[in-house]
C-alpha cells in the first residue's frame, strides 16, 4: 500500500487527477454545511433525533447529512442518479432514444443532455416535496419552517435544484478529469462521514458498560466479515469461454485464440436495493403525517424490522434484480456481436443458441446475486432493531455502494498505474535499441 502511495504521487498525470478528485470532494463536502434561508435549524435537529428508520433518515444517510442541515445540497446527487436510471430504462423500451443511443457518441451526448435536462425537472419536484414535507413538520409547538407558504416553497425550489445541478456538475468533473465514476464516489463520499460517530457511539457504549469488550470486538470482527463477503462477491465472475476462429483481413492474418466473456455476479449493483427501501420507507414516512388508521396499520407493519418488512424488502429486491438485469443486459445483443467477430462458445451453436445458452446463465447468475443482495441488506436491519449495534447504522445499501466504490476506484488507480508501467518498459526497450544502433553502424562501417 506504501508503494502503491508513493507510485500515485510519483506518477504526475495520476496524482493531479486524485488531487483533483480530493478537491472537488471538499467542495462538496464544504457545502453540506451551507443552509438554505427560512428554517430554524434547532427544531430540525430536534425532529432528525428519532428519523434514522425513515425515508428521511435514509435519504440523509445518502446526502451525506445535508437533509439534516437542510443544505443547499440537501438532494445530493439522487436527482442526477434517478434522472440517469429513468433514462438507461427508456433507451431500452422507447424505440426513438434506442435509436438515438445506437447512434455511437453522438447519440450517447444527446442521452447524456436528456438526463441533464430529467435532471431539473426531478430536481424541482423532489425540492416543492421536501418543502411541503418541511411545512407539515412540527416538534411540540414549534414549525421547522420559520414562514410557511409559497414564498419558502420557490426559494427551496430554487435554491435545492440549483445545488443539485451543481452537485451533478461536480461528479461529471470528477469522471472526466478525477479519478473513479464522480457520482459514486460522491453518494460513498457521504455515506463514509457517517462512520466515525457510529464508531463513536460504539466507544460510548463500551464505555458505560452496555456493551462490553468481547461484544464490540466480535461485532467489529462480524463488520469486516460481511465487508468481505462483499468484495468476494462483487469481484465474482462467470468467465464464458470463447473461441475466435483464424480470419484473414487484407493483408494480415489473425490467429485463432480462446478468451472468455465475463459475466458478474452481481449485474444489477446497488439499484435493487435503493429502489426496494425508497419504496418501503413510504408508508413509514407518510403514517407520521396522517392518522387515518390504516395508514398507521401500514406504518406500523413496514417499520424497519418486522417480519413483514423484511420479507416484502427481500422479495421487492429479487424482482428488481430481475427487472434491471432483463432491461439492461440483452443476451441477444451479446451473441450477434460475438458472432460478428466471429467467436463461438465451445459445444454451443453461433446464434440464437448462444443467445439462449446465455440468458440461462445470467438468469442463474441473477437468482444468487439478488438472494445475496437481500441478505446482505436485511442482516444490517435486524442487528439495528435486534441488538442496536451502531456499527451497522450504515445499512446493506450504504455498505454496498461504499465497497462497490472503493474497488472501483482502486481498479482505476491500479490500471493507471499498470499504463505507466507498459510505457516504462516500452520506454527502456526503445532506448536500448536506440543504443545499438548506432553501434551496429559504426561496426558495418569499419
Amino acid at each position: 500500500m506504501a508503494n502503491m502511495f508513493t507510485e500515485i504521487w510519483e506518477m504526475e498525470d495520476l496524482r493531479k487527477r486524485v488531487l483533483f478528485t480530493l478537491g472537488m470532494l471538499g467542495a462538496y463536502r464544504l457545502g453540506i454545511f451551507i443552509p438554505s434561508p427560512g428554517i430554524d435549524r434547532l427544531v430540525l435537529g430536534q425532529w432528525f433525533n428519532n428519523q434514522g428508520n425513515s425515508l428521511f433518515g435514509m435519504y440523509d444517510m445518502f446526502s451525506g447529512g445535508a437533509l439534516s442541515q437542510f443544505s443547499v445540497f440537501m438532494l445530493g446527487i439522487m436527482p442526477y442518479i434517478t434522472a440517469s436510471i429513468v433514462m438507461q430504462l427508456l433507451a431500452e423500451m422507447v424505440p426513438q432514444l434506442k435509436r438515438i443511443k445506437d447512434e455511437g457518441q453522438t447519440g450517447r451526448q444527446k442521452i447524456t443532455q436528456y438526463t441533464r435536462y430529467l435532471t431539473i425537472v426531478v430536481a424541482c419536484v423532489q425540492s416543492y416535496g421536501w418543502a411541503y414535507s418541511m411545512e407539515q413538520m412540527r416538534v411540540g409547538t414549534s414549525g421547522v419552517v420559520i414562514d410557511p407558504g409559497w414564498g419558502f416553497r420557490l426559494l427551496t425550489m430554487l435554491t435545492m435544484t440549483s445545488g443539485s445541478c451543481f452537485i451533478m456538475w461536480l461528479g461529471e468533473q470528477i469522471t472526466e478529469r478525477g479519478v473513479g465514476n464522480g457520482s459514486s464516489i460522491i453518494i460513498g463520499a457521504g455515506i463514509i462521514d457517517r462512520l466515525p460517530a457510529s464508531l463513536a457511539q460504539m466507544v460510548t457504549l463500551v464505555q458505560v458498560n452496555e456493551v462490553n469488550l468481547l461484544q464490540a470486538t466480535l461485532m467489529l470482527g462480524f463488520m469486516f466479515l460481511v465487508v468481505y463477503a462483499i468484495v468476494f462477491v462483487e469481484r465474482g465472475q462467470r468467465r464464458v469461454p470463447l473461441q475466435y476462429a483464424k480470419r484473414v483481413l487484407g493483408r494480415s492474418v489473425y490467429e485463432g485464440q480462446t478468451t472468455y466473456l465475463p459475466l458478474k455476479v452481481n449485474i444489477a449493483g446497488t439499484v435493487p436495493p435503493i429502489f426496494a427501501s425508497s419504496l418501503l420507507m413510504v408508508p413509514t414516512t407518510v403514517g407520521q403525517f396522517y392518522n387515518s388508521t390504516a395508514m398507521q396499520w401500514l406504518a406500523t407493519a413496514f417499520y424497519p424490522g418486522r417480519w413483514l418488512y423484511n420479507v416484502v424488502y427481500v422479495v421487492m429486491i429479487m424482482f428488481f434484480a430481475f427487472f434491471y438485469t432483463a432491461i439492461t443486459f440483452n443476451p441477444e445483443d451479446v451473441a450477434e456481436n460475438i458472432k460478428k467477430q466471429g467467436g463461438y462458445i465451445p459445444r454451443v451453436r453461433p446464434g440464437k443458441e448462444t443467445a439462449t445458452y446465455i440468458d440461462w446463465l445470467v438468469t442463474r447468475l441473477t437468482a444468487g446475486g439478488s438472494i445475496y443482495l437481500g441478505v446482505l441488506c436485511i442482516l444490517p436491519t435486524i442487528m439495528i432493531t435486534q441488538y442496536h449495534i451502531p456499527l451497522f447504522q450504515l445499512g446493506g445499501t450504504g455498505m454496498l455502494i461504499v465497497v462497490g466504490v472503493t474497488l472501483d476506484t482502486v481498479a482505476q488507480i491500479e490500471a493507471q498505474l499498470s499504463t505507466r508501467h507498459y510505457d516504462g518498459v516500452v520506454a527502456t526497450k526503445g532506448r536500448v535499441r536506440g543504443r545499438r544502433q548506432p553501434i551496429g553502424t559504426q561496426q558495418s562501417g569499419s
